[in-house]
């Protein structure tokens, strides 16, 4: 049964394709997605050219740090046309993989508090942790609203195609969604079956499902007074029909089939109602799909790992670890024996 409960190493690494050593270099046929060209591993592109819907575009794509520390960057990203894939690969790998995709309301994707950040955490743990870098919907793709789904759909269809060469498990592959990349996620737990681009190559066969997610304040519905403002205009524009607010309302659109989901929020999240995470709640509920939703008192909006010193939502991660002990995704003497910060 679902339930609630409300409570007061680092890097990118090589990918390692045929081979075990993060040195190891491989030959493979010219536009594989999965090619490496040296010892320090080069982002992952999602598509064998160009994303669709994004060939047209010049976007130039920038990185800004907004932080004043140079040993606490604060970096965010725009103008993306080509989505990628960033690895972070585990010490001691057990076969789960997970795919972050971090917030910045679908008009910027912060790329260490809600990343990195969160990607040295689970990977010495055996997680293969996977950064995704999405589009975004309003920089002038031809169909924007659905190119963050289609870039999140691609993700998990190509870890789970090239799997074998990767050293995950297919069947244990699965998404983190922070803000509006929770409601990527939680799109992409509804909707991993939506035709939403036409098929490239045999890497569009594969499933798209995620076997678990794990969403962090997250973004769902585009239903006032639930909805983030300024995340609904990136997605859907100023003044969205009431057919196309339903049908980017992540809690409207699951089914059975959608993968068991823990949830993570702060009660007094003054950005994205806590509202957004009970109805997706109740929606995987209804539907029988097993949920767990954790509510802390205290912790705001966007706090990842850095905002958590002192309050009881700094155990998050180990919340998150425990669970995904629980379902099946990492075995559960190693959840037991993780290594302490």
């Amino acid at each position: 049964m679902p339930r609630i409960q409300r409570s007061a190493f680092g890097g990118v690494a090589c990918l390692a394709i045929l081979a075990s050593a993060c040195g190891a270099t491989a030959s493979m046929s010219q536009g594989d997605p999965m090619a490496i060209r040296n010892r320090e591993q080069d982002p992952i592109p999602l598509w064998p050219d160009t994303a669709p819907g994004s060939g047209r575009l010049a976007l130039n794509e920038t990185i800004t740090d907004r932080s004043s520390d140079s040993s606490r960057p604060d970096r965010i990203v725009t103008g993306i046309t080509q989505p990628t894939l960033t690895l972070y690969a585990a010490p001691h790998p057990n076969g789960a993989a997970l795919i972050v995709a971090s917030g910045g309301g679908y008009v910027r994707e912060v790329l260490d508090k809600e990343g990195s950040e969160v990607a040295r955490w689970f990977a010495p743990r055996g997680v293969s942790v996977f950064l995704l870098k999405y589009r975004l919907p309003g920089e002038g793709h031809d169909d924007g609203k659905d190119a963050p789904l289609q870039d999140a759909q691609r993700a998990v269809r190509l870890l789970r195609s090239k799997a074998p060469h990767l050293g995950i498990d297919p069947t244990r592959i699965g998404v983190m969604g922070f803000s509006a990349g929770g409601h990527l996620a939680a799109s992409l737990g509804a909707r991993f079956g939506d035709k939403v681009y036409e098929t490239m190559d045999e890497i569009d066969s594969a499933s798209a499902r995620p076997d678990y997610l794990i969403l962090l304040y997250p973004v769902i519905s585009m239903e006032n007074p639930m909805a983030h403002g300024s995340s609904r205009r990136a997605l859907l524009g100023e003044n969205p029909s009431p057919d196309l607010i339903s049908a980017y309302s992540a809690d409207k659109r699951v089914g059975p089939f959608a993968p068991p989901t823990l949830l993570i929020l702060a009660d007094d999240d003054q950005s994205v109602p806590p509202e957004n995470s009970l109805l997706y709640y109740q929606a995987l509920h209804r539907a029988g799909v097993p949920a767990e939703l954790h509510i802390y008192q205290q912790g705001k909006h966007g706090f990842g790992l850095r905002g958590t010193a002192g309050l009881p939502v700094a155990e998050w991660p180990e919340v998150a670890w425990r669970w995904m002990a629980a379902v099946g995704m990492v075995p559960k003497e190693t959840a037991a024996a993780a290594p302490s910060e």
